[in-house]
């Protein structure tokens, strides 16, 4: 996906409209400053805006996500590149969250056992000890929570049995038993529970 070509196509569009940003911005209930950040390719329109804003320029979105008008003679095939790109981009998405997911994890556990193993070498028995052992377990326990939401967003998990691809509630998870990230879950497709393994693409 191009973003600069798309910038340029929004801002084509909405001159042949005879629109300017703030015009353009205020049908959209957002800052010029926005219109004008997507037409020099900084940023896209958020998924809420798109539609409204292909309304307003007589456009698809389609055609908004390749930065150019489609005819019938090519449409399909740009849907179906846009699609892949789109599903490419997913996955690269879901596989950063994974190996942040897993630095933050990591690299907490580390420094609880670092902290503890410090304090219980350089402090003595008393409620200072007992303190920063506390605190740390409580900071390490809600880092351990955040990685296992970042977790749950990155991707899908696979059900074992009808290869139904979903993503359960974070307490479904929670409470799953697992080994690393194939949780034991139910799959709301066959209704069978099964070790279903994370996956980061349908």
């Amino acid at each position: 996906m191009d973003i600069i070509k798309i910038g340029k196509f929004i801002a084509d569009c909405r001159k042949e409209k005879k629109l300017t940003q703030e015009q353009l911005a205020e049908k959209l209930y957002i800052t010029d400053r926005a219109v004008s950040k997507w037409e020099r390719g900084l940023s896209l329109p958020d998924a809420d805006k798109m539609l409204e804003l292909c309304n307003i320029l007589d456009i698809n979105v389609n055609e908004l996500l390749n930065g150019e008008k489609l005819n019938m003679k090519n449409y399909e095939k740009k849907t179906e590149e846009l699609l892949l790109e789109l599903a490419k981009q997913d996955e690269i998405k879901n596989r950063k969250l994974m190996l942040d997911m897993w630095v933050l994890t990591i690299s907490a556990c580390i420094f609880y056992i670092g902290i503890v193993t410090l304090a219980a070498l350089t402090l003595e028995d008393g409620p200072v000890l007992g303190t920063v052992i506390c605190v740390s377990t409580i900071l390490v326990v809600c880092i351990c929570f955040y990685g296992l939401k970042l977790e749950i967003e990155a991707g899908y998990y696979e059900c074992k049995k009808c290869h139904h691809k979903h993503v359960p509630s974070f307490f479904n998870v929670l409470w799953a038993p697992h080994m690393s990230t194939t949780r034991y879950l139910k799959c709301p497709k066959c209704g069978k529970r099964s070790w279903s393994k994370k996956v980061m693409s349908k």
